[in-house]
C-alpha cells in the first residue's frame, strides 16, 4: 500500500511544479485488459500514457501496470502535416519496403532512402493559386520538413485524387523534372502509443519485447525493474496510467485574424500546434480561453476529408470526443472545411471554410 502511494505521488509530482508540464499522470488502481484501460482513459482523461523520454518513466513495485504502447503488427505511412492517408498513388512495385520516405517521380510516390538529398514541395498559404510551393534547394527528408514547417506549412500532403492532379499538374507548369520530396514517410516502430503520438522512447526490460506465446501486444511496466517494459498479452487485468495533454495555461489565444491554414502555421512556428480536443477536459480548457476572442468563432485543429467524409485533428488523431453545433461539412462542393469552436454561447463547434479570417488557439509548449 506505501510503495502504491508513493507511486501516485510520484505521478501527481510531474503536474505540481509551477510550470505546466506536457502531460499530467495518473494512477489508476482498478484492474482492466488494455483495451479496457484505455477505453477508460480516453472517456475521462485523455488517452493511456505516453511515455517520451527518462524523465517521464516511472517505477512500481506492487504488480504490473499498463501504458499507451500496442503492437500494431505492420508498420504503417503517414503524412507529416497529420493528414490521414487516404489517396494512394504508389508507382508500379512500389513501395519496395526498404526505405522509410517518399519521393514524387512522373506523377507517383516511390519509397526512397530518408539521407537522400533532393528538392521538395511545400504547402504554403503565400500561393493563393495553388498553394504549393516549390522549394529548389536540395535537402534530406528531415531538413525538408524542417524547412517546410518553418518557412511555410509543411512537406506537401496528397489527401485525394484531386490533390494529386493539382500537384502533378503544379510539377508539369514549374518545369520541374527532377524527383521531388514529398511529405509521406514510413513509422519504422510497429509499437504505436494510443494518443498516436511519434514519440520514439522505448524502456525495454532486457530480451524484451520478446513476444512469448506470439500474443503479445501490449506493454507493461514490470515491478522491481526500474520501470522497465515488458511485452505482454493485451487479455491480462493489470492498473494503469493515464494521461492528459493540457494542463492549465497549455493553450494560448492568438488574437491575429488568420486564414486555418495561416493559423496552422503560425501555431507551429511559434508554439506547438493548432490545439486538438481530444477529451471534455480539453474542451473546458477551451472554453476558458476562448472567450477573450475578438471574433465570433476561433480556429481549432480540426480539418475535414471530403474523400472519406470524416474529421480529423492535425494532430493525426481521428475525432472521438465531438462538441458540435453545427456540420455542414458534407457540402463537398464548396469551399474546404475547417473546425472553429464559438467564442459565445455554449462554445460549440462550427464547420467554416478554411479562408475564413478567425483568432486561433494554439498549444504551448513547455521544456
Amino acid at each position: 500500500m506505501e510503495q502504491t502511494l508513493y507511486f501516485i505521488l510520484l505521478l501527481i509530482a510531474l503536474c505540481s511544479v509551477s510550470e505546466c508540464v506536457q502531460r499530467q499522470y495518473h494512477f489508476i488502481n482498478v484492474k482492466k485488459t488494455w483495451t479496457e484501460a484505455q477505453r477508460y482513459c480516453r472517456e475521462n482523461y485523455t488517452d493511456l500514457a505516453t511515455v517520451d523520454n527518462m524523465n517521464d518513466k516511472k517505477s512500481v513495485n506492487d504488480g504490473r501496470v499498463w501504458i499507451g504502447l500496442q503492437k500494431t503488427g505492420v508498420d504503417k505511412w503517414q503524412w507529416s502535416s497529420g493528414d490521414p492517408v487516404l489517396n494512394l498513388n504508389w508507382g508500379s512495385g512500389q513501395p519496395e519496403g526498404r526505405d522509410y520516405c517518399a519521393m514524387m517521380r512522373n506523377g507517383q510516390w516511390h519509397d526512397f532512402p530518408c539521407s537522400t538529398s533532393l528538392t521538395f514541395i511545400c504547402n504554403s498559404s503565400n500561393n493563393m493559386n495553388t498553394g504549393l510551393v516549390f522549394v529548389d534547394k536540395k535537402k534530406e527528408w528531415r531538413d525538408a520538413q524542417s524547412y517546410c514547417r518553418q518557412n511555410h506549412i509543411d512537406l506537401v500532403s496528397v489527401r485525394n485524387q484531386n490533390e494529386s492532379q493539382q500537384l502533378q499538374k503544379f510539377i508539369t507548369d514549374s518545369h520541374i523534372s527532377d524527383d521531388v520530396w514529398i511529405g509521406l514517410f514510413r513509422v519504422r516502430d510497429s509499437w504505436q502509443w494510443s494518443d498516436q503520438s511519434n514519440s520514439s522512447f522505448r524502456y525495454w526490460k532486457s530480451d524484451e519485447p520478446n513476444n512469448a506465446g506470439g500474443n503479445e501486444n501490449c506493454a507493461a511496466i514490470e515491478p522491481n525493474t526500474q520501470g522497465q517494459w515488458i511485452d505482454i498479452s493485451c487479455n491480462n487485468q493489470f492498473p494503469f496510467v493515464c494521461h492528459e495533454v493540457l494542463c492549465p495555461d497549455k493553450l494560448i489565444l492568438i488574437k491575429e485574424k488568420l486564414t486555418w491554414s495561416e493559423a496552422l502555421r503560425y501555431c507551429r512556428q511559434n508554439h506547438v500546434d493548432l490545439v486538438s480536443v481530444h477529451s471534455e477536459e480539453i474542451q473546458r480548457e477551451v472554453m476558458n480561453v476562448v472567450k477573450q476572442a475578438s471574433t465570433e468563432a476561433v480556429w481549432l485543429g480540426l480539418r475535414h476529408s471530403c474523400t472519406v467524409g470524416l474529421w480529423f485533428w492535425v494532430s493525426g488523431q481521428t475525432v472521438c470526443y465531438q462538441n458540435w453545433a453545427i456540420d455542414d461539412s458534407e457540402n463537398c462542393d464548396s469551399a474546404v472545411r475547417s473546425g472553429a469552436v464559438q467564442s459565445g454561447g455554449d462554445q460549440r463547434w462550427i464547420s467554416r471554410p478554411e479562408t475564413d479570417q478567425l483568432n486561433f488557439i494554439c498549444s504551448r509548449n513547455y521544456e
